[in-house]
């Protein structure tokens, strides 16, 4: 069975991808409350990955400002770099790339900011202290898809999310230097790379989003005006790093379409976003572009609250528009040495899955996320499969690992709020992890735990939020009954 999965790729910077094969980025809930550096548990989760020969690996992601958090237990950028600063990220580095087959995966860093997504109480700012946006729209407000979505579903969106303050043109700036300190801690520490976080609703993707960005100064949606925020991120990071360092954007088609789009509004968001790729990739400054999908507002492919009937529709799309994404960008007039590599990241269940992604030509590089979790050693299992069979067998078209079906019977116990079902699943993923990363701890040389499909959704969720000492346990306490609403998508891998 022929497939160049396994073949490597050249990167614009001059980096080489030994395959293509990511582990995509996920939150992975470890670091300290309100924050701080990776630790022991990063280490021994990461390890794991690195022992199998994926070829490239994204870190959960990195938040740039403390005040701005997504679940609490977030990896942040220090506010100096200094060498003690430097330590724990230099290793995480180091883990990555501690192949033992060869193959030495490439250590991607990346980073994020939630703007208006920050929820209250776990969001690194004293309660009620609404969090830093292009625009003081709230989440949730004026979208056609929450309307009706019923008073409980209301009640945890007003409690959880403020209405955010309107960035300044000082608070821009600001943003800005941060995102390039966070570039700055990556390169110093020894990763490969970064990938800026413009998707699933956050600060970036914002930006450039009519519905949360209704500015009317440089930094509005205006077609001239729309990419500024991430250019001048991009173009000040480019200038501190140097020429090989790796600079990866990931964008999210499912702001621009939804399900429940006429045609002529598919069409027009499906322009918007190719404009905003076509510009990236004008810049001639970056090395791969992920195509991702959803948000807090609407989860698309993350939520297990959807239809057969949006699945299906989401499904056809993305297909459809991964390759419309290929085909212009390899027409454009920027020289081929430059076109950034398209990582394609959702759905990929199966080698077959991934065999028909790479023959016609929808993507470049391959993005697994919960996959990984489920078999980190995916990449050594399917070259194992590829190398002993001999002719096209059922084994190429079975899923990769079972994915938890308990996780849908919990979805009804809170069937008022629509977005807790997709949380349920994030904290299921998410103990998977924990259970990865303390069996590594303590044996490195030993196999990780099977996933324990006994789990169910709920006792997850405990399990998640219940890993705390007592001294911040009355403060975070006040929120553990309300931040499942905003745990979709936190780990990215669709």
């Amino acid at each position: 069975m022929n497939c160049n999965v396994f073949d490597p790729v050249d990167l614009p910077c001059g980096r080489t991808i030994e395959n293509r094969l990511v582990k995509a980025s996920m939150y992975e809930h470890m670091a300290n409350f309100s924050g701080g550096p990776p630790n022991e548990f990063h280490y021994g989760l990461y390890s794991e990955w690195a022992k199998h020969g994926w070829g490239m690996i994204l870190t959960g992601n990195v938040q740039i400002s403390p005040q701005h958090l997504t679940l609490g237990r977030d990896i942040v950028v220090p506010p100096t770099l200094n060498a003690e600063d430097l330590k724990p990220f230099e290793k995480l580095a180091k883990v990555i790339h501690g192949a033992v087959d060869g193959t030495r995966s490439l250590a991607i860093m990346q980073l994020s900011h939630a703007g208006r997504q920050s929820a209250n109480f776990i969001g690194g700012r004293p309660p009620f202290i609404p969090p830093l946006a292009p625009s003081s729209v709230r989440v949730g407000a004026g979208h056609a898809e929450n309307r009706g979505r019923g008073t409980i579903s209301d009640l945890t969106f007003h409690t959880l999310f403020q209405v955010p303050t309107e960035m300044t043109t000082l608070d821009i700036l600001n943003v800005q230097s941060s995102f390039v300190r966070g570039a700055l801690l990556a390169y110093k520490s020894g990763f490969d790379g970064v990938q800026i976080h413009a998707a699933h609703g956050y600060l970036l993707a914002q930006f450039m989003n009519p519905k949360s960005n209704i500015r009317n100064d440089e930094y509005s949606v205006a077609p001239e005006n729309v990419t500024r925020m991430l250019s001048e991120i991009v173009k000040a990071i480019r200038q501190v790093v140097q020429t090989t360092f790796i600079i990866g954007i990931k964008i999210n088609s499912a702001d621009y379409v939804t399900s429940g789009s006429t045609e002529e509004a598919s069409l027009e968001g499906e322009r918007r976003v190719l404009d905003h790729i076509r510009t990236i990739a004008s810049w001639g400054i970056v090395d791969f572009i992920e195509i991702s999908g959803g948000d807090y507002e609407k989860p698309g492919k993350g939520a297990l609250t959807r239809s057969t009937t949006q699945t299906l529709w989401h499904a056809a799309f993305f297909a459809r528009f991964s390759r419309t994404v290929m085909k212009d960008l390899h027409r454009s007039p920027v020289p081929v040495s430059s076109v950034p590599l398209i990582l394609l990241t959702g759905g990929l269940r199966s080698y077959s899955h991934l065999q028909n992604a790479m023959m016609s030509k929808h993507t470049d590089l391959l993005g697994i996320g919960r996959g990984a979790v489920l078999c980190p050693d995916l990449p050594k299992i399917l070259r194992l499969q590829l190398q002993n069979s001999k002719s096209s067998s059922t084994w190429a078209d079975r899923p990769f690992a079972r994915e938890p079906e308990a996780l849908f019977r919990a979805s009804r116990w809170v069937p008022s709020v629509k977005l807790i079902g997709a949380g349920v699943s994030t904290a299921w993923y998410t103990t998977r992890m924990r259970d990865i990363a303390i069996s590594q701890i303590q044996n490195p040389s030993r196999e990780p735990p099977p996933a324990d499909y006994n789990r169910g959704g709920l006792i997850a969720l405990f399990k998640m939020w219940a890993w705390f000492d007592s001294r911040t346990a009355l403060i975070w306490s006040l929120g553990i009954f309300l931040v499942p609403v905003i745990m979709t998508k936190v780990f990215y891998q669709h």
